[in-house]
């Protein structure tokens, strides 16, 4: 694999990466379901999986990078797990947090996102050294030049980055998120 090549992958990376958050905000903004703070989490995570495609769309591919995805990932992973067997036998007449999307709830589809990531990024570890160093980058961060479609997976990353951060503060204020949020603490 090359780097150039690898670099384009990640990319497309961060794009893939973003869709789930965006089908997330829909569904809070679009059906009224307000996220958890454990959703609020995964959220989290998946941002940081982002920043570490984007560090190599930046910086050239480095172990590092994908370690930043890998250990966000495990972190989400974690609290998707955590959400699911909160719900994994529900109480009559409650079936789990939110509505589900095709059948699932967004947590299981976190959890199938952040399997895929692992699975994904162990992948392309198999993959010889070439993607890691170019003769134009060698081993040091120097910023490189970033293609059309590297700027847009950029600010879109750092969009739903900024509305996260801004939703959250809304819905919890200065204080902890509520379990089972309702509103907007600070639009009250």
């Amino acid at each position: 694999m090359t780097h150039t090549f690898a670099r384009n992958l990640n990319i497309l990376f961060v794009y893939m990466i973003c869709v789930p958050l965006i089908g997330a905000y829909a569904v809070q903004f679009i059906q009224g379901e307000f996220p958890c703070p454990l959703c609020l989490l995964q959220r989290l995570a998946m941002i940081g999986i982002a920043c570490g495609a984007l560090a190599n769309v930046r910086y050239g591919i480095r172990p590092r990078h994908y370690g930043m995805c890998i250990i966000s990932a495990m972190f989400g992973a974690a609290v998707s797990i955590r959400q699911i067997m909160l719900h994994i036998v529900p109480a009559p007449g409650n079936e789990g947090y939110g509505t589900p999307v095709l059948g699932i709830h967004l947590y299981t589809w976190a959890l199938l996102i952040f399997g895929a990531t692992i699975l994904i990024l162990g992948m392309l570890f198999l993959f010889n050294s070439k993607q890691f160093y170019t003769k134009d980058n060698p081993k040091n961060l120097t910023p490189l030049s970033v293609s059309r479609l590297g700027v847009i997976a950029f600010w879109l990353a750092f969009g739903i980055t900024a509305a996260n951060a801004c939703t959250t503060f809304l819905e919890c204020g200065f204080s902890q998120c509520p379990d089972n949020p309702a509103r907007y603490i600070m639009l009250q």
